[in-house]
C-alpha cells in the first residue's frame, strides 16, 4: 500500500510504502476486541466502597427489648434495614486491570494499524518540528493537512518541546511516541499523523 509523504504546507514530497506485514495482515476482530478491554479496563480505579453494619458508627445497643413491644426483633439499628444502616453486599475496592499475552498484544496494534491503513485514516508527515512553541502553529498544519475538526493521534520518532508546548491546549490532540502507542489511542481517534521516522519505528517494533 502506498502513501503520501506530505510537508507541513500539505504539497507531496514522496511516496513511502506501508508494511504489509503490519498495515496489510488481516484484522483480527476478537483480539482486538479483547485489548480494547483491557485497556478500558486498566483505566477504572476500583476505589469504590461502601460501609458494611460493622463499619457505620452507632447501633451498640438493642433499639428495645427482645419482647413485649409489639414491634420486631432489633439487635442494632445500623443493620441494614434501617436508614443509616450499613450496606450488604456493597462494592468494595478492587483492581480492574485485566492481562493480554505480547503475541495478542502486537496481534491487536498491527489490527488496529491495518483498519486504520484500509480507512485512508493515515496522514504521513515528512517531519513535525515546529519553529515556535504557538498553538496558532500547529493549529494552522492541522487546518492545512484537514485535521482541525478530526480527534488526531499524533505519532512522532521522538517528543519536540515545541509541539508538547504548542498542543497541550488542544483536547483533539494525543502525542505518543511508537513504543508508547496503544489500541484504545488508535482506535479512540479519527485520524493518525504520524512522522516518516515514526512510521519506520512502528514497522520495526511489530515485525
Amino acid at each position: 500500500m502506498k502513501l503520501d509523504i506530505l510537508n507541513l504546507k500539505g504539497e507531496k514530497v514522496k511516496d513511502y510504502t506501508l508494511d504489509k506485514e503490519v498495515f496489510g495482515i488481516e484484522e483480527n476482530e476478537k483480539v482486538l476486541k479483547d485489548a480494547l478491554v483491557v485497556a478500558t479496563s486498566s483505566l477504572r480505579q476500583g476505589t469504590h466502597k461502601t460501609k458494611t453494619r460493622a463499619e457505620v458508627s452507632g447501633g451498640g445497643r438493642k433499639p428495645w427489648k427482645q419482647k413485649g413491644t409489639g414491634n420486631a426483633r432489633q439487635g442494632s439499628i445500623r443493620a441494614v434495614q434501617w436508614v443509616g444502616g450499613g450496606i450488604a453486599f456493597g462494592p468494595v475496592p478492587r483492581d480492574y486491570s485485566k492481562k493480554q499475552n505480547k503475541k495478542e498484544r502486537r496481534l491487536a496494534l498491527k489490527s488496529a494499524y491495518t483498519l486504520r491503513a484500509k480507512n485512508k485514516d493515515i496522514i504521513a508527515v515528512e517531519s513535525l518540528k515546529l519553529t515556535t512553541p504557538k498553538t496558532k502553529e500547529i493549529q494552522e498544519v492541522l487546518k492545512t493537512l484537514n485535521l482541525a475538526d478530526k480527534k488526531v493521534l499524533v505519532i512522532v520518532k521522538e517528543y519536540d518541546e515545541n509541539l508538547i508546548l504548542a498542543s497541550r491546549n488542544l483536547q483533539n490532540v494525543v502525542i505518543a511516541l511508537p513504543t508508547e502507542v496503544s489500541v484504545l489511542d488508535i482506535i479512540g481517534s479519527n485520524k493518525l499523523l504520524i512522522e516518516q521516522e515514526a512510521l519506520d519505528e512502528i514497522k520495526g517494533a511489530l515485525k
